[in-house]
């Protein structure tokens, strides 16, 4: 049963967040608003536990967090934002108790966004983040981890990887993943009505702003229609009122029908991007996450509806 505090949460997102993806004009005011409040900068909190290094990439900052001594492995985190919107302190929080609890180095580019950017600068800058890891870490000891839009980024950016001919990394976290935007899936249409923070109007209009063009369909806007056979093995959390969801659980079966091995943990009455918001639920999201990067088999809290896709397939998107 979720726990008080996320029907709470559920609540505020419905009468908040949601009114940003009503409608592509709340969008664009929702931007509006964020750019004169953003700060992306790791809190001063985090600051004083952690050693947090600023370098930059293409003229965009990048915050390096120290490994503990003797420990290699490094973790790309790739925030969300549905492309538009900037790095938060929930972001950080997740970032800080991953980096103490699994001891990683942790890279996180504060990328490109739209409108004042699009695929291609984004795409660009985190490609060459990866390029620059690669030159002083072994592709086996390299994680991607991302939320929401972030988690599109990393499966894409591991594809785009392959293509050149680069190494992929050892792992993938995925939470809350944007994996097909063709909305080729009818279920989504269902999902958005239980869903209390993601719209489809507001989703539309952020693919429109950040895609340069490039059709919804394209693996490089939806990755579910890429070749998943270059990913890594993957740990996937999704909820069941996140309107994301119903693709989410293609992604796991396609994936591994193309051989790649998923865990998925899904959770009965979890909305979008539920681990980044301190509550129970989220307690024991970021304890599979740990167990999941340190070989320990991920917790389920609860097994993942099967689905079929005898009615899914991808068509191309309407014009816009």
């Amino acid at each position: 049963m979720p726990s008080l505090k996320s029907h709470v949460v559920s609540f505020i997102l419905r009468h908040s967040r949601k009114k940003a993806f009503s409608s592509p004009e709340n969008l664009q005011r929702w931007i509006a608003y964020a750019r004169k409040t953003e700060d992306y900068h790791p809190p001063a909190l985090l600051k004083a536990r952690l050693d947090i290094a600023e370098t930059s990439v293409d003229g965009f900052p990048v915050y390096e967090i120290a490994p503990k001594t003797g420990e290699s492995r490094r973790i790309l985190y790739l925030h969300g934002g549905a492309f538009v919107f900037q790095m938060t302190s929930y972001h950080w929080v997740l970032i800080a108790e991953m980096a103490e609890r699994l001891g990683f180095a942790v890279t996180v580019p504060i990328y490109p966004i739209a409108p004042e950017h699009n695929f291609h600068d984004m795409f660009g800058m985190v490609g060459d983040v990866y390029r620059h890891m690669l030159e002083e870490t072994d592709a086996e000891d390299i994680i991607f981890m991302g939320d929401s839009a972030g988690g599109n980024m990393a499966v894409v950016l591991t594809m785009m990887a392959a293509e050149e001919g680069l190494p992929a990394p050892s792992h993938h976290v995925l939470i809350s993943p944007g994996l097909d935007m063709s909305l080729s899936n009818p279920e989504v249409f269902e999902a958005e009505r239980n869903d209390p923070w993601l719209g489809i109007p507001g989703g539309l209009e952020a693919i429109r702003l950040y895609s340069a063009g490039i059709d919804r369909a394209d693996w490089r806007i939806s990755p579910l229609y890429g070749d998943l056979s270059v990913l890594p093995k993957t740990l996937l959390l999704t909820g069941s009122r996140d309107l994301l969801s119903p693709d989410n659980l293609i992604f796991a079966e396609r994936a591994r029908a193309a051989g790649v091995e998923v865990e998925v943990v899904y959770e009965e009455g979890m909305f979008h991007v539920w681990p980044l918001i301190e509550m129970p639920e989220a307690r024991r999201a970021r304890d599979s996450i740990v167990d999941f990067l340190t070989g320990e088999p991920a917790l389920r809290p609860a097994r993942a509806p099967r689905r079929t896709e005898a009615t899914y397939a991808p068509r191309p998107a309407a014009a816009e």
